[in-house]
């Protein structure tokens, strides 16, 4: 297992180096291409738009030196990703890095609390559909997750914050500061999670049930509750850990969007200013988290389905 994991390790350091340039060149390319004034933007995010004028812009394209050519402006950028110096924030002064671990905090407490959220629901759910197939709660299951899929993140955030904050007053529709600030944004993400791992249970309990290990394990005379412990838990486990991997995506790109709804202070808001105020190494240290972060939980649901299965330690 030992060299497995430096294996799986080596491969995901040479993936998180060829992300990091793949996006950090994809970014620096839209970023230049995007319509507007870039000096224009940069100093309506510093002094507000009501403070800007033509002078103001030329200062701040002066003093970035945005006049310059995107060949030298992009070898600048690359020199200064190989050093490992995310640059500062072209509006508030701050450095990018030190923005950046502030809000992946808050980005982090919020996916963590969807993921939990959606596996609490959707684990119990699924087996209980899947040890009784087209039952009445495997229907009612799949009803309820093709119409929470089939939704936007946006739109279950509304129908939330209409529901549990403008209705019933039980949660604050947006911002940060306590516990109750949370759970509205990451129900929103949750819920979408929630859809998809609930069916990925289903079909993995119900392929297990119908085993002949499974059946077997009857037959020695353990219980409904024995069987499943010593023999299905672990076995559905394992393709429900393995897709998280595939709805990390949904997950980061819910994200955005959530935070943006919710005002939730996260690495996603903070994207969505810096494209509105054209702050370039904001976008390209935010975009650049977000691969490697990518990549990074992505390691970590291999080593989970590394432990979890034995056979794949023994392949």
């Amino acid at each position: 297992m030992v060299r497995q994991l430096s294996s799986l390790l080596s491969q995901r350091l040479v993936q998180a180096g060829l992300v990091a340039w793949i996006v950090g060149t994809l970014t620096f390319l839209l970023t230049r291409s995007l319509p507007g004034d870039m000096a224009w933007r940069i100093a309506a995010g510093r002094y507000g738009y009501e403070q800007v004028n033509a002078e103001a812009a030329a200062a701040v394209r002066a003093e970035m030196a945005l006049d310059t050519s995107p060949w030298s402006a992009y070898l600048h950028w690359l020199g200064e990703l190989l050093s490992f110096n995310l640059g500062r924030s072209l509006v508030s002064g701050e450095s990018v890095a030190d923005e950046l671990a502030h809000q992946l905090g808050h980005s982090l407490d919020l996916a963590l609390m969807a993921v939990l959220i959606a596996l609490l629901f959707a684990f119990p759910l699924g087996i209980i559909a899947g040890l009784k197939p087209r039952g009445i709660i495997d229907r009612l299951s799949l009803l309820g997750a093709v119409a929470l899929r089939s939704l936007p993140p946006f739109v279950i955030g509304l129908l939330l914050i209409m529901l549990f904050s403008v209705s019933l007053g039980w949660f604050p529709a947006a911002g940060h500061g306590s516990g109750n600030h949370l759970w509205l944004p990451a129900m929103a993400l949750a819920l979408g999670l929630a859809a998809v791992s609930t069916r990925v249970t289903r079909h993995a309990m119900a392929r297990v049930a119908a085993s002949p290990y499974y059946s077997f394990s009857r037959t020695k005379g353990l219980n409904g509750w024995q069987t499943l412990q010593r023999h299905g838990l672990r076995n559905v486990g394992v393709p429900v850990v393995a897709y998280l991997g595939v709805q990390l995506i949904y997950l980061i790109e819910g994200v955005v969007v959530i935070e943006s709804l919710f005002a939730w202070p996260g690495i996603g808001h903070a994207l969505v200013h810096a494209v509105v105020a054209r702050d370039i190494p904001m976008i390209q240290g935010t975009a650049l988290v977000m691969g490697l972060a990518f990549v990074a939980l992505n390691t970590l649901v291999d080593i989970a389905c590394m432990i979890i299965d034995p056979r794949r330690r023994l392949a």
